[in-house]
């Protein structure tokens, strides 16, 4: 059964002690399909996170013509133990210029980028679309370097949808500024090999922007021959149940004892920092301190004992939606003292209410403003459903019963039904 459309968070009772498994990294799952496909084996991907964007990177590999199959994970509900025959740094023609391949992203920014690298070594036309709203995000910067090397992108204001005629290796450099997003310098990167490329990346501090080190690092211990290759967990995922214990009265007392299962350590991911961000400093960065968290800890902005100002914001804005923009009004319906500065936010100690919060489509709306709800009486979640892109099974975790999950009580809004954990799929 599908989840409601308009679902009912009940606050926590009581102290909750847990250890939470979360799916695996998306960032790190996607970059992992794209370098199994161009390795010259079979490679079996353990833990990767099965949700709505990395089905979309599957499946457009599959219409691309490699073999990727997906089995049952023992530990996780939203992963899958993948397996893709790779060929070996050659991709499969597209089609012609009036009938091109054409190959769905979604609004899945790695597929849209990483794919986008990767058609120009075949041969023949691509075409990639993908939702509305990832028509409206960027991708300039990427065509850009994509025309340096000597490919030819076809784009109306150098976004999708788009064609791109393959051209085989190329070996050239490009340069790329990653001021927009890091995935453009990513998506070259993760091609660069098959495709000769030299590729420079600026802006920034280009040298230490987490995700283009992730790709860096990513690519020189991946097995390019095949064999075996195990996805970390998802650290922006697991920042959700962290955050849990910032939810008492006092945030230095641990009333809640919440901890997430096979924490990641590699350094990969800027979000492994979210747990030492408790209780919340008076100030957080999107740019040095903190990734896609940083949402998180907006949202727990009004229940810190001291102002807060969230810096750098600047990409949330060409994200899934607006989210500067989404986190601002959301929180304001909630009873919020927050103001609005350039790329900053400052939210100040607040009373909050219960509100039915709009998700704008973002998984990350929905499960932010899920956590504020284990606080705040009243809080209603719209399109639930919308956390399948990342975590398919947040709401599941989230009633299930402690040690594996919180023990919370979600409803259907509109009927007052208590969800069993087969109700809470996100599908």
């Amino acid at each position: 059964m599908p989840l409601p459309d308009l679902i009912a968070i009940e606050p926590l009772t009581g102290p909750v002690r847990a250890e939470v498994t979360v799916p695996g990294s998306k960032s790190v799952t996607n970059r992992a399909l794209v370098l199994a496909a161009l390795a010259s084996g079979t490679t079996t991907l353990r833990g990767a996170l099965w949700s709505e964007d990395t089905q979309l990177m599957a499946e457009a590999l599959r219409r691309l013509g490699f073999a990727v199959e997906a089995g049952p994970d023992p530990d996780e509900s939203s992963n899958r133990t993948v397996v893709v025959e790779g060929r070996g740094g050659v991709v499969p023609p597209g089609g012609s210029v009036a009938q091109p391949l054409d190959l769905d992203v979604g609004n899945a920014g790695t597929a849209a980028r990483f794919l986008a690298a990767l058609v120009c070594l075949g041969a023949g036309v691509y075409r990639l679309e993908g939702s509305p709203r990832m028509h409206e995000r960027p991708q300039a910067g990427l065509f850009a370097a994509l025309r340096e090397l000597g490919y030819r992108i076809d784009a109306p204001d150098d976004r999708l949808p788009a064609r791109i005629h393959g051209g085989g290796m190329r070996p050239k450099s490009c340069r790329v500024r990653i001021d927009q997003s890091s995935q453009f310098a990513s998506a070259l990167l993760l091609s660069a090999r098959a495709g000769g490329w030299t590729v420079q990346v600026e802006g920034e501090s280009a040298d230490e922007a987490p995700y283009v080190r992730m790709t860096r690092e990513l690519v020189g211990l991946f097995p390019s021959r095949g064999g075996e290759c195990a996805i970390e967990a998802d650290a922006s995922s697991g920042s959700y149940f962290w955050a849990v214990n910032a939810l008492g009265a006092d945030q230095h007392a641990e009333i809640h004892r919440v901890r997430v299962a096979r924490w990641p350590a590699s350094g990969w991911q800027i979000d492994e920092r979210f747990p030492h961000c408790i209780p919340l400093p008076p100030r957080l960065s999107r740019q040095s301190d903190l990734g896609d968290s940083i949402m998180t800890g907006i949202v727990l902005g009004p229940l810190a004992p001291h102002p807060t100002a969230f810096t750098h914001l600047g990409r949330l804005r060409v994200q899934e939606c607006e989210r500067v923009r989404a986190l601002r009004a959301e929180l304001e319906r909630c009873g919020a003292a927050i103001e609005e500065e350039g790329d900053t936010l400052r939210i100040r100690p607040s009373a909050l209410h219960g509100a039915d919060i709009e998700t704008y489509g973002d998984h990350r709306m929905a499960m932010c403003f899920g956590i504020l709800g284990l606080k705040v009486p009243g809080i209603r979640i719209k399109n639930p459903a919308c956390v399948k892109k990342t975590f398919p099974d947040f709401f599941r975790k989230l009633a299930a019963l402690p040690p594996k999950g919180l023990g919370a009580t979600v409803r259907d809004a509109r009927t007052g039904r208590v969800l069993s954990p087969g109700d809470l799929m996100a599908q």
